[in-house]
């Protein structure tokens, strides 16, 4: 409905600009409780790693995107709904901090939404279904913390069977062995304690992919791979026993910064003054690094083609043009210094490396950095298919891997997974809910269906009756069995621990948390005012920001 005209004694009242639409009350939850449904249904099909289907998103240029990532599914595609923005935004909240949970977080929202819906039909205040989510939240993180099992982070075998669990929802399934192993030893590497607390930072282990393989030929090199190659054919392609100048200045003539004339008489005033002078600073550069013994130089600037021809006469390899990143994390494996000028460089500033060596990868060469004597960063070099498309599907599982380790060195608690974990917390939410006074009660019964949600979606992609699995597993849960869950690779309700399926305690109370937050953030909506769209610039255009529709919501 519009509201931007109010009578008043037979005087129309212009409020809001001509056009602008405004939606309020009831109308407003039912249009944002939907958009979020729409997107949390989409989701739905992707949970699980056997009926986990993936989804196929092409955008406005083109571009095939194939995925069953959840948080890859929501930033690929292009909604128009501010509601489903928002949730949007709170996957990618929970992707960013913990790097798994956003589908499950996103069913749940979306399922917390479409039960609340149900509450608001029967006159129950949005305000009292808020609360009584809040105090399920809590209660049921209170939970968690008393169902976790501590673990030793130290224990190699312990992470890799929860980075194999966090694999077996992805198309890399398959080698999930073998890839949490990779991604357990490159983390050991990185990983640093600080007093009693563990802290691995994901940007000291870079991921870099090659066409070609399989991949269980996926490998870890204890260094740094850089995706780049020898400058000049007339140098080494292998050094054994590296000393690495590794660089942030240009082994070229810096250009001055103004214009200036210079006058000559003769064509040898150029030759034998100007030529021969920059060759000679070149020279004093590369003797430079002769001196302190450098044997490889790596930059991230140009090295002149005069400066090329003095490093290979002396035997000095040299990559040029290196990413920022890549520099970084090569000063973190080598142990060098970045130099940003090459006449202060000392010897103590070099980096060392057991081999730097020029290869061919696929189709393309690429420069390897190992055999670090305390390589601090890594690099795990994926490989697999001849598709673009299985091999960045693969890069972003291994990401996801790589966060589920840094969630146990975080905080070393595991939880059933399953629906086991959704089972137990909904068990015990229910019985506590039940003792509540008030409407809230009703609040929290509904947290408390929506948790189950997860173990029924798993079900029903298992190929399992869910209704009849939700059964056994309520049987079970009151009888005792907490870790029970759904076992989806043999289609039974199974003990999980006992399997090996286990989740971090970190990513599911993140999940519960996110959802909640999402659904609240929705129910506080009561009105929605959007703005006319312009014309001009294009169809579907704002004047402020260019894309979408212009809106603003009032909160109660």
């Amino acid at each position: 409905m519009s509201s931007g005209v109010q009578q008043k004694g037979g005087v129309p009242t212009l409020v809001l600009k001509e056009g602008s639409q405004r939606t309020t009350g009831a109308d407003a939850r039912r249009s944002n409780i939907m958009a979020a449904k729409v997107i949390s249904e989409i989701l739905s099909t992707s949970l699980g790693p056997r009926g986990g289907m993936d989804k196929m998103l092409i955008d406005a240029f083109g571009d095939v995107t194939i995925t069953g990532d959840g948080a890859a599914i929501l930033k690929e595609m292009e909604v128009q709904h501010p509601a489903a923005k928002l949730l949007i935004e709170v996957a990618k909240a929970q992707d960013a901090e913990v790097g798994d949970g956003t589908t499950t977080a996103v069913v749940l929202a979306g399922r917390l939404l479409e039960l609340s819906e149900e509450l608001l039909d029967e006159n129950i205040h949005p305000t009292i279904i808020i609360d009584g989510y809040k105090k399920a939240m809590d209660y049921a993180i209170q939970v968690a913390n008393e169902i976790a099992q501590p673990i030793n982070a130290e224990d190699k075998n312990q992470l890799a069977l929860v980075a194999m669990n966090s694999l077996s929802s992805k198309i890399v399934s398959e080698a999930k062995d073998y890839l949490a192993k990779i991604a357990v030893e490159a983390s050991a590497i990185a990983v640093e304690k600080v007093g009693d607390k563990y802290n691995l930072d994901l940007d000291w282990i870079k991921l870099e992919k090659k066409k070609g393989q399989s991949l269980t030929e996926t490998q870890l090199i204890q260094g740094i791979v850089l995706d780049k190659e020898v400058v000049h054919p007339g140098m080494p392609k292998r050094v054994v026993n590296a000393k690495i100048a590794v660089l942030d200045a240009p082994l070229e003539i810096e250009k001055p910064e103004w214009t200036t004339k210079i006058s000559v008489s003769s064509p040898q005033q150029i030759k034998g003054g100007f030529l021969e002078e920059e060759s000679n600073i070149l020279k004093s550069y590369v003797d430079k690094l002769v001196e302190i013994g450098a044997n490889v130089v790596i930059t991230q600037k140009g090295i002149d083609e005069v400066a090329q021809h003095y490093l290979a006469k002396k035997g000095i390899m040299a990559i040029r043009r290196v990413k920022r990143s890549d520099i970084e994390k090569l000063a973190k494996a080598t142990g060098a210094k970045i130099v940003t000028s090459i006449k202060d460089i000392k010897p103590e500033d070099l980096g060392t490396a057991g081999l730097v060596e020029e290869r061919k990868v696929g189709e393309e060469k690429m420069v390897f950095v190992e055999q670090c004597p305390n390589p601090r960063a890594v690099t795990i070099l994926l490989r697999g298919g001849a598709a673009d498309r299985v091999l960045d599907e693969a890069e972003r599982s291994m990401q996801d891997a790589l966060h589920v380790i840094r969630d146990l060195y975080r905080e070393p608690k595991i939880v059933p997974g399953g629906g086991a974990f959704e089972m137990e917390i909904a068990r015990r939410i229910r019985e506590w809910g039940r003792k509540l006074p008030g409407k809230e009660q009703l609040a929290v019964l509904k947290f408390a269906e929506a948790l189950e949600h997860i173990p029924t979606i798993l079900a029903l992609t298992a190929g399992l009756d869910p209704v009849d699995a939700i059964a056994e597993l309520r049987k079970r849960h009151d009888a005792g069995e907490f870790d029970a869950g759904v076992d989806v690779l043999s289609g039974k309700i199974a003990n999980m621990t006992k399997i090996n399926v286990v989740d971090p305690l970190l990513v599911k109370t993140h999940v519960i948390r996110s959802a909640v937050e999402a659904a609240i953030m929705i129910l506080r909506i009561d009105d929605i005012v959007a703005a006319a769209q312009t014309r001009t610039g294009g169809a579907g255009k704002s004047k402020t920001e260019g894309g979408g529709e212009e809106s603003e919501s009032k909160t109660e």
